[in-house]
């Protein structure tokens, strides 16, 4: 899809941008109706769900399965490879790119979130607002998330924006994932930390 204006390339180049400019409430409202039409199908309707996700993800490999209730931002920044299952409950805020690459399992309730804020109160504000600009009354920007080739996130997990999670690593239910985890690591806790490198021939 095209979009027009410059709010989304600031979004997607990390910089503050009005994520209530109408570029974004277009890809919302776009989301949505997607996301109705997903959550109305029957589990065996396999077909049907496919051409959605297609629909709504910017990419998708075969064999991905995105289980019931899914919820997202735009969609459109979603990039999933081949045999990845999505658990039910996930929740992706995929305002900047979410990529997730082959052979990936995330359990249910886990949450990616690319978007974020300032920590500093006088940063996070966004100066000379008030209700008439149309803007948010606080700045956002939003990184990037990759998930890895054979990685498996379990249940309740969160990832933090701008976090890439290594090939072949496990993260144990309930982390917080606050910074890159290395290729094929065992890591758990919040702040998510790794406990130990995993062997192959687990």
């Amino acid at each position: 899809m095209n979009y027009e204006g410059n709010e989304l390339e600031k979004c997607l180049n990390g910089e503050y941008y009005d994520c209530h400019d109408k570029v974004f409430l277009n890809l919302k409202t776009r989301a949505r109706k997607l996301l109705k039409e997903y959550h109305a199908l029957a589990y065996e309707q396999k077909e049907e769900k496919t051409r959605i996700l297609k629909q709504l993800f910017a990419q998708i490999g075969s064999n991905v399965s995105v289980g019931l209730p899914f919820i997202c931002d735009y969609g459109q920044n979603i990039y999933i490879g081949n045999n990845v299952s999505v658990n039910m409950n996930c929740t992706f805020v995929d305002c900047n790119k979410i990529t997730i690459g082959d052979n990936v399992l995330i359990a249910s309730n886990v949450q990616l979130y690319t978007a974020t804020h300032p920590v500093n109160l006088e940063e996070r504000l966004t100066p000379d607002w008030s209700p008439e600009t149309g803007e948010y009354f606080c700045r956002t920007y939003a990184l990037p998330i990759r998930i890895g080739n054979g990685c498996w996130l379990g249940g309740g997990v969160i990832v933090l924006p701008g976090v890439t999670i290594g090939d072949g690593s496990v993260i144990g239910a309930g982390s917080v994932v606050t910074k890159d985890i290395p290729d094929n690591s065992l890591a758990v806790g919040n702040p998510c930390r790794v406990l130990r490198k995993i062997n192959k021939n687990e």
